[in-house]
Parts: C-alpha cells; structure tokens; sequence
C-alpha cells in the first residue's frame, strides 16, 4: 500500500518526529511510505520536500497571499500577552499548488500541517478516492488558531474574544479562522476525513468539537521504539554523564524548555524545600535557556536528537517529571517508561493513559505545585517501590505502546478505508 504523510516538518519537533517515526515503521512492515514536507531536515531520501513553483504568477500569488494573512495578524502584534505558543491560521500562502507536487498514493496521513496546508486548498482539490486520515497532534484542527487552548474553551461555540490574541473582539481572526475551518470541513462527506486521536482527551474533545465530531475517529496511540529507548545500566549513565552516583536524578524534556506550557518553573517550584530531605540533581533536555534552578545543581543537555543517548539520560534518572499544564500525548512519557523510569505530572490531557498511579508512576491534580512536591518526595523516599514500578513501565511500555502495535493499529485502518 502506498501511504503519503504530510507534516510541516520531518524531524524536527515531537509532532514531526511521531510522524516520520511511524513513516519508518510502515517502511519495515512492507508498506510503500514517504513523507511529503514543507522543510526536510533529514538526509531521508523517502522524504520530498515541497519545492514551491518559481514562475512569476505563482510566486507573485505566493507574496499577495501571504501580505494578506500577515496584515490579519498584525492587528493583535500589540495585544497578544507573552508566554503563548504558535498561532496558526488556516491559510497557507501556497493555497493549493502542494498538491501538485503530491507522491501518488492510495492513502494520505496528515499530521502537524500548521503554515503549509491550505484547508480551503487542500480539501476541496483533493481527489475523491483518496481517504485522508489524521492524526491530530494537538488541538489545531479544530480551534480558531490555538494549538492548545489553555482550557478556554470557546472552540466550542466559535471562538472570538480570543485571549490567545489579547483580543475583546468577537468576531476576531480566531472567530474568522474557526468559520472558515467550519465552511470546509462542513462542505466535506463523512467519509471523506477520518481521525485519529492518541488518547481518551483528544478522543472526548473530537466528538465534542462543532467542527469534527461528524467525521469518525479511532483512537491509536503513539508507539515507542523498544530498541532504542530501553534501560540503560544506571551506574555507567550516570559516570558517562558527569551524574553523581548517590544523587536522587530528577528529569525534565521539553522540545524547548522555555514553554511555559510544558511547566519547567512549577517543577523548580515543586523542588524548592526538598533540597533538605534529599540529595536533589536536575538534569533538563531541550532546547533554549532553563530557567535559574537555585541551590539545585543542574547539568542542562540542550536539544538531544540522538535516541540511543537520549535513553541513556533517561536511565540516569529516578523520575521524569512532566509539569504540563495542558498536553497530547508527549512522546518523553513513552521514551521514559520505555527506559524504565518512572513518570510523576499533572493527571492533565493524554499523560493519565499512560501513568498509572502507583504502577508506572503518581499524578497530581492539574497546576497543584504541592501535590507535585509531595509525589516527588514519596516517590524518593521509597527505593522499593521505585524499583518495582521501574520493571512496570518497561513491561507496559512492550505490552502497550510498541512501536509495531502502532504501525499494524494504522496498517489496519488504511486497509479499511482503502
């Protein structure tokens, strides 16, 4: 079967890399698979890159379009407050060339698509015998713009007043994003699109959206590479690392550790006070600057895109910690049980289907800093229990979340819509 995924990017971010992980999976199982990009980072051969048309109308409707939805952005340049990830417009300034360029396939698998799939475009020019599946990485599809929403929730009635933009308007360009994704997606038959959710959260947020809960969706989590995220001999990790071998290691990832979303300050917040009842060592991943972490030594790795040594920092570490305060289905979760080691987070989005209180790990209420504390500690303080959930989150991690598993879940679903 020949399947086409189309992604912003082909490596580069968590939402990428999943795609082009299961790209690579469908590749071993026989399947003829190529990604299709707006910019290829990988040296991937079965990788294409969309190369935008050169003549002189199309670059010049390239530049008019694009002028155009730079002009409805510009508006909020002013009122939109710090601290707020991406926002994404439906538009594209490629409009519907990229189809042009589309590989031939009997199955498309769009993934994070943000500032290169016009919706317009793309869904109203594409051919009725190819079924389109996606795979939501995070809220976009269905939101004026947001890629999370902060738990606002106007997507439900059709945003405006966004407070994303900082705006008191209602019919705002996140209210205008929302209608037009409403006109394409309401002028498309049913069996048409089909999604695919990761997890229970993304999964109730679908059949709830005004936008998508017409279309069917089927949930399939991510799966993790069993080879390459597996226990690594602590002892040796930490020596390779520059670790002290008696340290209590906390862990955090992040794909840029500056997000506030993602929640690094409630962590140090959440590890304030417990330098005196345990030998605390940070170790952090990601890129950007980490915030001051005080008396607490640190060792800060940067971006890692290596997984053979990202499973090593891994094993370093007694827990990963994921402060998120709204989240998928993080990929770090998956890698980290992978490499046995337990999770501690906020029971937020798609990270309760994977940490099982008191078995792969403990959750605190969404925001509590001092549940988060208190989980940290518990968790410290008992090496018996830190070694029995080690060997669940590994065994789960092979039971449930094999990267083989994933790929026949999505083998089998193409074959039912093809």
């Amino acid at each position: 079967m020949k399947i086409v995924h189309i992604s912003t990017q082909d490596i580069n971010g968590g939402a990428a890399l999943a795609a082009y992980r299961l790209h690579r999976g469908l590749q071993r199982m026989g399947h003829e698979s190529s990604m299709f990009v707006a910019t290829r980072s990988s040296g991937d051969p079965t990788v294409v890159a969309f190369a935008p048309p050169t003549d002189f109308a199309n670059r010049m409707r390239r530049r008019l379009r694009r002028g155009r939805i730079a002009r409805d952005f510009a508006k909020y340049r002013a009122s939109r407050p710090a601290g707020y990830e991406q926002f994404s417009d439906d538009r594209s300034c490629h409009k519907g060339t990229i189809l042009s360029q589309l590989p031939p396939c009997d199955v498309i698998n769009l993934h994070w698509i943000a500032d290169f799939v016009d919706y317009e475009g793309f869904f109203n020019a594409m051919p009725h015998g190819t079924p389109i599946v996606w795979r939501l990485a995070d809220m976009n599809a269905f939101t004026g713009g947001c890629h999370y929403d902060h738990d606002c929730g106007r997507l439900i009635n059709g945003c405006g007043v966004c407070p994303q933009l900082g705006s008191t308007d209602p019919e705002d360009l996140s209210r205008q994003v929302w209608k037009r994704k409403q006109a394409v997606f309401g002028a498309l038959e049913t069996n048409r699109l089909h999604i695919v959710a990761l997890c229970r959260w993304m999964l109730k947020l679908v059949k709830d959206s005004p936008l998508l809960s017409r279309f069917p969706v089927t949930l399939i989590p991510n799966g993790v590479d069993l080879e390459e995220f597996a226990p690594r001999d602590r002892r040796l990790a930490r020596e390779v690392l520059g670790i002290p071998q008696g340290a209590q290691v906390v862990m955090f990832v992040s794909d840029d550790v500056t997000n506030r979303r993602k929640g690094f300050s409630l962590l140090l917040q959440a590890l304030s006070g417990l330098m005196q009842t345990h030998d605390l060592f940070l170790v952090s991943v990601g890129k950007g600057k980490p915030p001051a972490t005080g008396p607490i030594p640190c060792l800060h790795m940067g971006h890692v895109n290596n997984d053979r040594w990202l499973s090593l920092v891994y094993s370093a570490a007694d827990v990963f910690v994921i402060p998120s305060l709204q989240d998928n289905f993080p990929n770090t979760v998956l890698e980290s049980m992978a490499c046995g080691t337990p999770v501690i987070g906020f029971a937020v989005g798609g990270i309760p289907d994977m940490v099982r209180v008191g078995v792969t790990g403990l959750l605190a209420p969404p925001c509590d800093v001092d549940g988060l504390r208190v989980a940290i500690s518990d968790l410290l303080r008992d090496p018996s229990r830190l070694a029995t959930m080690r060997d669940h989150c590994r065994r789960i991690a092979v039971e449930e979340y094999s990267r083989e598993l994933q790929v026949r879940r999505y083998s089998e679903l193409y074959k039912s819509l093809v």
